[in-house]
């Protein structure tokens, strides 16, 4: 709703979880719904593989449709809310997690949702986020409501919320987390307004480049499951050969699945096949149960061979001509909604703060605290109304900024690199070191603003 700036159909927002289905947000030329069932028989829909889930799961499964600038470059996948208890995952009557699991597989980006207020892992939402296990790179994590504690609180808030997924999620790897107040409501608490604005930026800038990467992250999970069909061949044509011709079948194939793990240890040594890719031995186990292993194909090297070919070959030469396409088309990035609002004008992120400050009035921004810099340029003992390098260090370094930030400040105040600093220029370095202090970064080079009156080039007018 935040992203989209307009309701959709189906939606329902409110304190608990309101959602109770599975809604795919896409773009259409007028607005409606689609209910699953007749989604998952839509050719032209990328849900035909979900008729699997059964009746139970497609009843709770919808498209909703609307002509919104957003959608054109992204579609959202909104799931429904978690309870903490068991009623919700005992009245389903789907496999939630497997559904997920499902989308996880498919989606560029997966977006857990968690309130300042209700930090709590429930045992759905544990074993919700463990379907997702392999996708880690996917996953970024929202702190919603964060406006409605002070700061003290919220420093509170984000360490137990970290604790929570690290009991939860197990890589080494922090999650990037996003902090901020994702509604358009004015703000409870604003002394942290400027983090917000730097959070929900970041995250547009993430969201914004998914287009981009749509082809790359094609073409991964295209090798992922490559890698994975291979595995798995290796792994299916071993269990064939060790079975016996006619008696004792049903006893091998029982210590066939005991021993799986020796089993994938073995290939590894045999094919120099690494253990990250091999499937889970527990969920093996139960697949290979209702196997008939008397019915699995024998290793046929020339198909391997081929897969290794690709990988190989084939790869590098799709991943240059993905390369050369996208240097040649315009950059596609997400319009419209939330997106538009932190681009241009006055509110963009950003605007009139740090080196960007004054960039649209007339005067001189330096001009308003030049009488305190003046003050201490002339106790720095200036020479023909300039001070050297030394004498300017001297109180530079005062400012306690590590050399390297220092250098580049005086690389963009010696307007005219003669190695020594007139008023104007002391005066612009200590403006460029009080923007460094505020959290700021400096640019890179010197926007024209900043550039002191008496080095500012004339105007040529023409007669």
């Amino acid at each position: 709703r935040y992203l989209l700036e307009q309701d959709f159909p189906g939606m329902r927002i409110g304190p608990e979880p309101t959602t109770d289905s599975f809604i795919a947000v896409m773009y259409g030329d007028s607005e409606g719904s689609i209910p699953g069932n007749a989604l998952v028989v839509d050719p032209k829909k990328p849900f035909r593989k979900l008729s699997r889930f059964g009746n139970a799961f497609l009843n709770r499964f919808m498209c909703s449709q609307l002509p919104n600038q957003v959608l054109k470059s992204i579609s959202i996948i909104d799931s429904p809310g978690i309870l903490s208890g068991e009623k919700q995952r005992i009245s389903r009557g789907y496999d939630f997690c497997q559904v997920l699991q499902w989308f996880a597989e498919r989606v560029d980006r997966i977006i857990l949702l968690f309130d300042a207020h209700k930090l709590d892992i429930s045992d759905e939402f544990s074993e919700a986020i463990k379907s997702f296990r392999g996708q880690d790179d996917k996953i970024r994590v929202v702190l919603n409501k964060a406006d409605q504690v002070d700061t003290q609180q919220l420093m509170r808030v984000y360490g137990a919320l970290m604790w929570s997924l690290g009991k939860v999620i197990n890589t080494p790897e922090v999650l990037r987390v996003y902090i901020g107040s994702f509604w358009a409501h004015p703000l409870r608490n604003t002394e942290n307004r400027r983090l917000f604005e730097a959070e929900a930026q970041d995250l547009f800038k993430d969201i914004q480049s998914l287009p981009q990467k749509a082809a790359v992250r094609k073409l991964n999970d295209l090798i992922k499951r490559a890698r994975l069909a291979k595995v798995h061949a290796y792994i299916i044509s071993y269990l064939k050969k060790e079975m016996p011709s006619v008696f004792g079948k049903e006893n091998k194939k029982k210590e066939l699945i005991s021993r799986l793990p020796e089993i994938y240890i073995q290939l590894q040594r045999e094919y120099h096949i690494s253990a990250g890719d091999f499937p889970e031995v527990k969920k093996m186990q139960e697949l290979l149960e209702t196997c008939d292993f008397t019915k699995f194909h024998s290793l046929k090297p020339k198909l391997i061979e081929a897969v290794d070919n690709m990988l190989a070959n084939k790869i590098a030469s799709l991943m240059s001509l993905i390369r050369q396409e996208e240097s040649n088309m315009p950059t596609e990035m997400v319009h419209g909604g939330a997106f538009d609002g932190t681009m241009a004008g006055p509110f963009g992120h950003g605007y009139g703060e740090g080196a960007k400050e004054g960039a649209d009035e007339d005067e001189w921004v330096v001009a308003k605290d030049k009488p305190a810099y003046d003050e201490i340029f002339y106790t720095l003992s200036p020479i023909n109304g300039k001070i050297s390098g030394i004498s300017a260090k001297k109180e530079m370094v005062t400012s306690k900024l590590p050399n390297s930030v220092l250098g580049k400040i005086w690389k963009l105040a010696d307007c005219d690199g003669d190695g020594m600093l007139d008023d104007e220029e002391f005066a612009l370095a200590k403006h460029l070191i009080k923007i460094k202090l505020d959290g700021y970064e400096l640019p890179g080079t010197l926007p024209s603003h900043l550039v002191p009156p008496s080095h500012r080039k004339p105007l040529q007018t023409v007669e």
